[in-house]
């Protein structure tokens, strides 16, 4: 006896062992129940989700003779009586399926019509089944309009199509139409351990989470997977072989890629691409199992531990602690970049290439506080940033020299970056190179006298080389944001609630319990008054005093520990939490500008070369 696949061992033959359908067979056997049938229905669905399989069930029932020969229309076809049996035989003459793949011509459809005007012989009703009907012509679908349209009492018609965007409306507003839906991989899991417990194969879990996810959505396609791996398997099922079989990446090289990109380790993703292409393991497939951790990782940094209080997935643990590693904003580029990146590797020569290009790519556009990357000499990416620690920073331009006449402004011009003593370092000490910022094109300073050819004493070789960084100079306007500052601080005067409001308000958005415009009314609201139950702000934007963002900061000021109720007022704010950030950097700013003016160097300059101060320069650390 030669061998039956899973998928036509088991494919259902009643409405009860349908599985991921729920919607439709409701619908189908209420219909039959209450003898409310239409004479036409669509099915529609990707490949493998049980088309064909609801139009012969649906065949079945309207055609069962019950075990005693005397049963009826019913919901319920009982599988054994001589209807029931040659319909999933297919050799029941009263059921016609017709390919519209292979027979898509006008005469096809005619010579199936033609069959219309006799009467059934076996059984109650013709039935008509047309499969991927998109495919037939116009001259087709034209030539059974009228017969669709009002059909004998004893026929039906079954159509089914992958494509219902090809079907004509004519035959749509013909039909009741079900859409079924592609399986969860989840179902699909639940079934194939049932399938494979009734076959007495050995599996495990893990190898069917592999088979569920491969199938993407078709049962079909799932039981033939299944096929094979107990072949590839030698009679089991396991992870390992699975994997091989599919060529899928082992979760476990995804979990280091992530984890070295957390820690820019450039190094690291290299040397585990490359163990990927030693394997010969598919580079589409790491970057799939990629973004389908990332987006567990996303949902437990959204959600927290209700994310995986319900999940079976033995990895949780180690995807929720690269969850804690990963920041949110970096879990969400990692995202887009993997999921975009899948289109990159058929456009290069060499896939792997691509695979490392579009992992090195978060570590280039990586999100942070504004750092350089720079690559050390063992290939690792590191970022820099080379801060002033005890001075703001000043752009300082040359004047001209004595003796010499001005030059031409230029739209750029040289210009130096200088790093001011603090005032508790001697004003002769030596300040290090490594307290320049930015780093850019270094050059040295010489002597006045060795420059016009005179001779000069020769320097101690161990005092180190005054290096200075040239950078370019221009002369900007004060910014929209600029000016935007200095009305805040011009229209703020301190009130009664404004620090307590101004704490709170600090306190909820370093936790991020408010965003978006929430966040917005908080920081440009004036807390009026309070008292245990109910405090009153006041907005001078009318778009930010909306119900929702009131509703959100209400609940963000239960959370922590605040349960009032918000009234809202439209008028006058001359203390906002705004105001009083702009405030407090309105008067770090005076200070640093103040440290630069007063530096004797800074004078010394100004007064012997005719130094000037680049405007905006300027800024506090």
């Amino acid at each position: 006896m030669s061998y039956l696949v899973l998928a036509r061992k088991y494919r259902p033959r009643n409405f009860a062992q349908m599985v991921g359908q729920g919607h439709v067979v409701q619908a189908l056997a209420n219909a039959l129940s209450t003898q409310r049938l239409h004479h036409a229905y669509l099915f529609t669905g990707t490949r493998g989700v049980g088309k064909t399989t609801v139009s012969r069930i649906l065949a079945k029932s309207l055609n069962c003779q019950g075990t005693d020969g005397q049963g009826g229309i019913t919901a319920t076809p009982c599988g054994v009586c001589q209807a029931c049996t040659d319909i999933d035989a297919g050799r029941f003459v009263d059921y016609t399926e017709l390919d519209a793949a292979s027979n898509r011509g006008v005469d096809e459809v005619q010579a199936l019509l033609e069959q219309a005007v006799y009467k059934p012989v076996q059984g109650r009703f013709k039935v008509f089944m047309i499969d991927e009907v998109h495919m037939l012509t116009g001259h087709a679908f034209n030539a059974m309009l009228k017969t669709l349209e009002e059909p004998p009492d004893y026929l039906k018609f079954v159509l089914a199509t992958t494509d219902p965007q090809k079907v004509p409306v004519t035959v749509l507003s013909r039909c009741l139409q079900f859409n079924l839906r592609p399986m969860a991989p989840q179902t699909i899991f639940d079934h194939l351990e049932h399938v494979l417990a009734a076959e007495s194969v050995v599996f495990d879990k893990p190898s069917l989470h592999l088979l569920a996810r491969a199938a993407r959505g078709s049962m079909r396609d799932a039981l033939s997977l299944s096929d094979q791996a107990i072949a590839f398997g030698g009679g089991q099922v396991s992870e390992a072989t699975v994997r091989q079989m599919l060529g899928s990446v082992d979760r476990s090289y995804v979990f280091a890629l992530i984890e070295a990109l957390a820690q820019s380790e450039g190094r690291k993703v290299v040397e585990t691409v490359e163990s990927l292409r030693v394997q010969g393991l598919n580079a589409a497939s790491a970057l799939e199992e990629m973004a389908s951790v990332l987006h567990r990782m996303a949902v437990y940094q959204s959600m927290g531990e209700a994310a995986v209080a319900d999940s079976g997935d033995p990895q949780e643990a180690e995807i929720t602690r690269l969850a804690a590693l990963l920041p949110v904003d970096e879990t969400q580029l990692l995202y887009s970049i993997c999921l975009h990146g899948r289109g990159d590797l058929g456009l290069a020569p060499d896939e792997y290439a691509a695979l490392t290009m579009v992992l090195l790519r978060l570590l280039a556009f990586k999100p942070g506080d504004g750092a350089w990357h720079t690559q050390s000499a063992s290939g690792t990416a590191t970022a820099e940033k080379k801060s002033l620690k005890s001075a703001p920073e000043a752009l300082v331009s040359p004047g001209p020299r004595p003796g010499q006449a001005p030059k031409p402004s230029a739209p750029l011009a040289s210009a130096t970056f200088v790093q001011m003593v603090p005032p508790d370092r001697p004003a002769s000490a030596q300040i290090s190179t490594n307290d320049l910022v930015p780093p850019g094109q270094l050059l040295s300073v010489h002597d006045p006298a060795v420059r016009h050819g005179l001779d000069a004493e020769p320097s101690d070789k161990s005092t180190p080389t005054h290096r200075v960084v040239g950078v370019p100079m221009r002369v900007q306007q004060e910014s929209r944001l600029d000016q935007h500052v200095a009305g805040a601080v011009a229209g703020f005067v301190e009130t009664e609630h404004g620090a307590f409001w101004q704490q709170t308000v600090q306190a909820l958005v370093q936790a991020q319990a408010v965003n978006a415009l929430a966040r917005e009314l908080a920081l440009q609201s004036q807390l009026i008054g309070r008292d245990e139950d109910q405090w009153i702000l006041r907005v001078e934007s009318e778009s930010l005093n909306q119900a929702g963002s009131r509703d959100r900061l209400s609940q963000a000021l239960r959370d922590v520990g605040f349960a009032v109720n918000l009234l809202v007022e439209v008028g006058r704010v001359s203390d906002s939490p705004a105001r009083r950030n702009a405030s407090a950097s309105a008067e770090r700013q005076q200070a640093a500008e103040h440290i630069i003016h007063s530096n004797p160097l800074v004078q010394s300059w100004m007064r012997d070369f005719g130094a000037k101060i680049v405007p905006g320069s300027i800024r506090p650390l």
